[in-house]
Order: C-alpha cells, then sequence, then structure tokens
C-alpha cells in the first residue's frame, strides 16, 4: 500500500468566470473526487492538502466590506476558517464519491500550524500579493491606518496587498496524523491537512505559539508534510498534464519521466515561471532530497494514469533510476 500526499490546486474548487458560490465549489469538487477515490480503490492511503486563495479572497473582501459593524479578523484566522470550509467540502463529496463506488472512509479536516520563523528573511520583503487591487488613495490610506504593505501592480491595475512567504519548518500537527495513518481500523481514515500551507505561526518563549499575518506556498508546505509522514509519493495536482519545457513556445515538450537531477537542470535555465510551475517544481525536489520517495505533477483527469507510470510528469531521484 502507497502513502500518497496529494496537493490539489485551486483549479479543483473555483476557475475564472466562477463567481465563489458554494453551489459551484461542490459542482467543482465532485468532479475532483473520482479520481481520488479510484487512488482509494486501487489500496492506497491518502493524505489530502489544498489551495485557499479564492476563499480567502472572499474572507478578506467580507472583512473589508463588514467593517463598520463585524471586527475584522487577522489574515491567519482567516486561514483557519478557509480550511474548515475547505475541508467540509472535500469530507462531504470525497466521502460521497467513496460510497459510489461501493467504498468506506472517513474523512477528517485538520487545522493544521505551520511553524515558521519570525526572522525569517520573507518578512523583511514581503512579497506575497493577497486580496484585490486598490486604487491609490485608497492604498495609501489602508497603507496609514492598518500598516499594511502595497505595491503598484506592474500592468496598472491598481494596488494589492503584500504579504511574507516564508518557509514551513514544523507541521504541528504532525505526530497526531502520523498515528491515524498508522493505527488498524476498519474503516480507513483520510486527513485532510494544511489548507492553503497551513496556518502560520511563531514560537514564542515558554513554547506558546502566535499566528503571524502571511502566506505558507501551499507546495512548499505539501512537500513538507509528504516527508514528515514519510509518504511514498508526493503528487501534486494543477492544471495542466504535465510539466513542460520552452512552454508556450514552439519547441514546448512535455516532461514524462525524468529524474530530479533533470529536472533540476531545467529549473537552473529559467524554465518554470515563478507565478506558476516554479513553487511545484522546487517543492518535488525538497521532497526528493534524500533519494527517497517519487514525485508526479499532473491534473486531475490524468492522475490515475500518472501514478501508473503512463501520464504526467513522474519525477525519480537520479540514483534509482538504471543506467541506458
Amino acid at each position: 500500500m502507497a502513502r500518497l500526499v496529494v496537493a490539489l490546486g485551486g483549479n479543483a474548487l473555483q476557475r475564472a468566470g466562477d463567481h465563489g458560490r458554494w453551489e459551484e465549489a461542490v459542482r467543482r469538487m465532485r468532479a475532483t473526487v473520482g479520481p481520488l477515490a479510484e487512488l482509494v480503490r486501487d489500496g492506497h492511503q491518502l493524505v489530502v492538502t489544498h489551495g485557499n486563495g479564492p476563499q480567502v479572497g472572499a474572507l478578506l473582501r467580507q472583512n473589508e466590506l463588514s467593517e463598520g459593524e463585524v471586527p475584522p479578523q487577522p489574515l491567519f484566522v482567516l486561514g483557519a476558517a478557509s480550511e474548515g470550509e475547505i475541508g467540509l467540502l472535500i469530507q462531504q463529496e470525497l466521502e460521497a464519491g467513496l460510497a459510489r463506488r461501493g467504498l468506506r472512509a472517513t474523512v477528517v479536516t485538520v487545522v493544521s500550524r505551520m511553524e515558521v520563523s519570525a526572522s525569517d528573511p520573507a518578512f523583511r520583503d514581503p512579497a506575497k500579493p493577497i486580496g484585490r487591487f486598490y486604487p491609490g488613495p485608497e492604498a495609501a490610506r489602508l497603507r496609514r491606518t492598518n500598516g499594511w504593505t502595497l505595491r503598484e501592480d506592474p500592468a496598472h491595475r491598481g494596488w494589492r496587498r503584500v504579504v511574507a512567504s516564508p518557509s514551513p519548518r514544523r507541521w504541528l500537527e504532525a505526530e497526531a496524523v502520523r498515528s491515524w495513518l498508522g493505527a488498524r481500523r476498519r474503516t480507513p481514515w483520510i486527513p485532510v491537512v494544511a489548507g492553503g500551507g497551513g496556518v502560520p505561526v511563531v514560537r514564542e518563549r515558554g513554547g506558546r505559539y502566535r499566528g503571524i499575518d502571511a502566506v505558507i506556498d501551499k507546495d512548499r508546505s505539501a512537500a513538507l508534510i509528504a516527508r514528515s509522514l514519510g509518504a511514498t509519493a508526493l503528487v501534486i495536482v494543477t492544471d495542466v498534464p504535465a510539466v513542460a519545457v520552452g512552454f508556450g513556445r514552439p519547441e514546448q515538450r512535455w516532461l514524462g519521466a525524468v529524474t530530479d537531477r533533470e529536472l533540476a537542470g531545467h529549473a537552473r535555465r529559467g524554465e518554470f515561471a515563478e507565478g506558476s510551475m516554479g513553487p511545484k517544481v522546487r517543492a518535488v525536489l525538497d521532497f526528493l532530497r534524500g533519494g527517497r520517495g517519487r514525485a508526479i505533477i499532473t491534473d486531475i483527469p490524468s492522475l490515475g494514469a500518472a501514478l501508473r507510470g503512463r501520464a504526467g510528469t513522474r519525477v525519480r531521484p537520479a540514483r534509482r533510476l538504471p543506467r541506458a
């Protein structure tokens, strides 16, 4: 039995043109859980993580609109709220998808904290954009009244809040989830963990943890989770069937089976954009550090075939591949 950490991209929940309605999210998730249920049927042990960008953006807007009547909540609290919201959606739809195949499992959402360092360099240079665009005068007011850092959009769409994106150091709920996965049960448990990268917290004197306003890259968190759980594979689900070099150019080529060394070489040559495939490739390389496990980057329709070696980009440590 393979233990798989499956990191769902935001397109599993909301796509361009959607309005953020719950009914839309249910339809998106209903289409997503089929391939996940097939993995359970094939005997794999699943741990699911997911993005939360659109959902947190909506909660930030609700904060703004209701500020005169309801006190706004910190960003890290909104991240925790989105973990519960999206976790509920996955619980409902994945259990139903399993039932349609005559399978049973208990899907459990864990509001997950990721310890970060208060001295992480990312806090000195916030760069992760969140929320909506603001006109100049409103951005100036928010900078003055809320202490936000805002940057002007290069495409001249306005100003946008930016926050730090520190590196995750430790997943605080790892031991609990490991014990759940190791227990022998008649009905398996499928944990849904660290949505949106998890809630960033810093450790204070005396051992207390304090939430901090930041956004942890969800794929880096997925790599840490996979290592913490001793996963057989890290599977990053995105909106394209595989990783490409020369993306969007006439020489575009999809990558199938590659080594981590080959993938790292493409990354050094600047093949993977920061806003799209770059973080996913880095997460895969991070997970494979030490020469154990395998990683896959693919889309939902190709998921099953990718695990059988027939689709997606499949990455193994170089030393494990036989010589040609």
